[in-house]
């Protein structure tokens, strides 16, 4: 090629702020196998060499970390998905709405958004390489909010989870005892007399020791009570774990996982095998799955799975974009989301049959107590000539009473004294009635479960072993949440990880501070119900949006048939169309429903009277809840707004340090390299479009165009389309 030959503009009444050094910096070889993604087409067309980002030649040159195996990534994504959600959640829902029809809403869903939606997030994390911040101000800078809502939401979700990973510390520590304890009431001294706690008396042991010997709860969110010193240690403990779990980035946090990973497994498994030979444990189960069919036409049930399949992937946080992104680009992540997806849910299915079995084996027990107790009064009705004898069949014998003989004698009873039967105060004490206790979250690992280990022999190694499984589960979300709170961060600013992420623990503690009051569960469960729920589903909503609708499916499957090396299925291309949006529009207009039909409100321990009410949040609580929800939603707006208006740079073109390495690595070798490789093809038809990769902020108006000038030929490429987005920034 002469050495006079150069790149000129065609006559245009629009300037186009790119120089031709920045066009010659960031033009790749043309290799069509690992072409790019690129807004610069109108929607629907497709082009080689067009991308979201321009790629350095090999994944490992930019400068950016990447995982040291797909092992260690898999189990990162594994142990982000795989939370206490699929032990204290799933199953809880599995038995609301119909045990095992519940699984067929669960998988459809699962199939329809969950897995479509979890290959949209890996996709374009692997592609792009940066976290959600920078993931989607390239691919629609207006919509670059949708990564500071997920960076917020992160934040708040951090701050309480963290809380119940110092619960589970606390307890674990507590575990080290015989008898645990939480096995018996205490006992108190009353004059001469020794006394049980009256409010332990009320409940149950498991519950006091819960409420009143953990929480050291106070009777309503006003009361704050102080701080709770003891949490407030396992929460710095929880923040120094997490600290040192994420302070190198993925070069600690992936070693990590794979034991954060693997080791609940392990203890799941244990539970299971040792749950199975526990008396009752087959009633548990068989219970649980037990098809209730006409639950599947309910509403409300496909409306709660689909929230399950929503949260059990951690989609809209950020740390499945942020973890993807330290992937090489040809990496096969379609076979990534199918398989975490599967992983996810047999692990769901897993943690409820060690549930049901456990609560199968302590409905029976407290079924045999219930026996006790009624029989006892029977007996004394007996004896003092309330009941007659002629009432009780012969074969029946007291000291060997079984719950089939109860049932039988407390039948013949309610019918012989059917008026004054009330005045009795007998219990049918029915083993369905004890299985359709449902209890879920911090009920069921802090108060239910823990009540049925009291019963193992050996309870200690069980304690010590279920509550060590809940830490590495919290721990493996949290490294996700982090990280996804960390990346974008990294990615905008050149900031050290350690000293970035050794400040956010310290910071995240301080403000977890509010979680460890006494009135702190109260917090918690205000966090649970708003912080995430609908800012979550908007996110993602707006994900969807961003790459089906505004960049484009088509698009967006060429430039995955470019990455990895075939085409997805068609199935994805309707997915992400037509069937995820209208399903989430759904769930977003249901949760609207939900909040404004349902009170507002929480559950308080009472102490007088040993069990828990239902509360209406007082006004200052209730704004404090519909805050988190508008701070989490406010980004989206701004953003929007202030690039709109160009009252905000095109975050688009703030590269990264490490692909600005990159990249100015590629200029300092320009003039040693032949400019053919750069601005023409072998041929004037093969030439690749001089269009910056990515995606230059251009005013409104028509398109620019190149003319590649050499050797008397001159070649046209559109510069930029009208109909593109950026065309309106």
């Amino acid at each position: 090629m002469p050495k006079n030959s150069k790149v000129t503009l065609a006559p245009s009444k629009e300037a186009v702020t790119e120089s031709v050094a920045d066009l010659l910096a960031l033009e790749q070889p043309m290799d069509y196998k690992s072409s790019q993604m690129s807004m610069g087409l109108s929607p629907g067309a497709t082009a080689p060499g067009k991308g979201l980002l321009p790629s350095p030649d090999a994944d490992g040159e930019d400068g950016r970390p990447s995982w040291n195996n797909k092992l260690e990534y898999i189990l990162a994504q594994v142990g982000f998905s795989v939370g206490l959600g699929n032990v204290w959640r799933f199953p809880y829902l599995c038995q609301k709405n119909g045990g095992g029809a519940y699984l067929v809403p669960y998988f459809i869903l699962l199939i329809l958004i969950g897995i479509p939606l979890f290959f949209l997030e890996l996709a374009v994390g692997q592609r792009i390489r940066r976290g959600s911040i920078g993931v989607w101000n390239y691919v629609y800078p207006q919509l670059g909010g949708i990564g500071v809502s997920s960076l917020m939401v992160c934040g708040f979700v951090g701050l309480y989870y963290n809380v119940i990973i110092g619960w589970s510390i606390f307890y674990f520590f507590q575990s080290f005892q015989f008898p645990l304890p939480w096995a018996e009431c205490p006992m108190r001294r009353n004059g001469s007399q020794a006394i049980m706690e009256p409010e332990c008396e009320k409940s149950s042991a498991t519950t006091y020791f819960w409420y009143r010997q953990t929480l050291n709860i106070t009777s309503s969110i006003d009361d704050t009570g102080g701080l709770n010193w003891r949490m407030t240690l396992s929460l710095l403990g929880a923040w120094i774990i997490v600290c040192m779990a994420v302070v190198k980035g993925i070069q600690s946090s992936g070693k990590v996982m794979y034991f954060s990973s693997l080791f609940p497994y392990v203890v799941l498994l244990c539970f299971l095998v040792r749950g199975l030979l526990l008396k009752g444990a087959t009633d548990g189960i068989a219970h649980m799955f037990t098809p209730k069919l006409e639950k599947m036409l309910e509403p409300q049930v496909w409306r709660e799975a689909a929230t399950q399949v929503f949260f059990a992937l951690g989609l809209g946080f950020g740390g499945v974009i942020a973890f993807s992104s330290y992937n090489k680009r040809d990496n096969n992540c379609h076979f990534d989301a199918a398989l975490v997806s599967i992983i996810n849910f047999v692990t769901s299915i897993l943690a409820t049959l060690v549930v049901f079995a456990v609560l199968g084996f302590k409905a029976n027990v407290m079924n045999e107590k219930c026996v006790v107790e009624n029989a006892e009064k029977i007996l004394g009705y007996l004896n003092t000539g309330v009941l007659s004898r002629e009432l009780i069949p012969p074969h029946i014998n007291f000291s060997h009473l079984t719950s089939e003989d109860y049932s039988e004698m407390y039948g013949v009873i309610k019918t012989v004294t059917e008026e004054d039967f009330p005045q009795l105060g007998l219990d049918a004490c029915l083993l369905a009635d004890e299985l359709n206790k449902a209890v879920q979250g911090t009920g069921l690992a802090f108060i239910a479960f823990t009540e049925a280990m009291t019963h193992f022999p050996a309870s200690p190694f069980w304690s010590v072993m279920f509550f060590f499984m809940l830490i590495n589960l919290g721990l493996g979300s949290m490294i996700g949440t982090m990280t996804g709170i960390t990346t974008p961060i990294l990615d905008a600013f050149k900031i050290r990880k350690e000293i970035l992420c050794v400040v956010c623990c310290i910071i995240a503690f301080f403000l977890g501070l509010l979680f460890v009051q006494r009135s702190g569960n109260y917090f918690v469960a205000m966090f649970d119900d708003y912080s995430a729920g609908l800012p979550l589903t908007i996110v993602v909503f707006l994900e969807n949006i961003s790459v089906a609708w505004i960049y484009g499916t088509e698009r967006f499957m060429q430039d995955l048939q470019d990455m990895l090396g075939f085409r997805p299925y068609s199935f994805y291309f309707y997915m992400w169309k037509f069937v995820s949006p209208a399903i989430l529009v759904v769930l977003i207009v249901a949760t609207v429903i939900e909040m404004a039909v349902s009170p507002a409100g929480y559950n308080a321990w009472i102490e007088a009277e040993g069990s828990e009410r239902f509360m209406n949040y007082p006004p200052w609580a209730l704004g404090m809840a519909y805050a988190l929800i508008l701070a989490a939603l406010l980004p989206l707006p701004i953003v929007f707004i202030a690039r709109r208006f160009n009252l905000l740079s095109d975050g688009s073109n703030k590269l990264s340090v490490s692909y600005r390495k990159g990249m100015m690595k590629d200029i300092s070798n320009l003039e040693e390299q032949d400019e053919q490789r750069f601005i023409l093809g072998k041929g004037p038809n093969e030439a690749p479009s001089p269009s910056p990769a990515h995606r230059p902020y251009l005013g409104p108006g028509g398109a620019q165009e190149m003319t590649n000038t050499s050797y008397g030929t001159s070649t046209k490429t559109g510069y930029q389309n009208i109909g593109s987005p950026e065309s309106q920034l």
